[in-house]
């Protein structure tokens, strides 16, 4: 035993972006939490600097927290071409929505464009089980 299996994974601010996906949603429709949907769906998205600053591994798992929830999804690198460093995507889904505010500011429409969160080595957890 290690001294440094006491110590919590770092974390890290990020900005996470929500969109739509045609493959994802394709998945909703046919197997509505199914493993495709799932796999399509409990991701983000990063730049690849992003993920060897904060000591990620793609297709390891990261939790997604904010003091709206917390989540825990596969990290992919990004298929973007230009750095996007401190910008993560995710699809809308269960996973992306368990971390926006339940405050609007008045406006009755949730903010899921820019939600802040940090995020940290999921190390060896399960992904975020939803009853869907």
């Amino acid at each position: 035993m290690g001294f440094g299996q006491f110590l919590a994974a770092p974390e890290h601010d990020i900005k996470i972006v929500t969109h739509r996906d045609i493959f994802q949603n394709t998945a909703l429709e046919s197997s509505r939490g199914g493993e495709e949907y799932i796999s399509r769906s409990a991701v983000i998205k990063l730049d690849e600097n992003d993920i060897k600053k904060m000591g990620l591994k793609a297709k390891g798992r990261a939790v997604l927290k904010n003091s709206s929830g917390r989540v825990v999804v596969t990290v992919e690198k990004s298929e973007y071409e230009e750095a996007h460093e401190g910008i993560g995507y995710m699809t809308n889904s269960p996973w992306s929505n368990a971390l926006v505010s339940a405050d609007t500011n008045g406006t009755g429409v949730p903010k899921f464009k820019m939600i802040i969160a940090t995020i940290s080595d999921g190390k060896d957890e399960k992904i975020t089980s939803f009853d869907i």
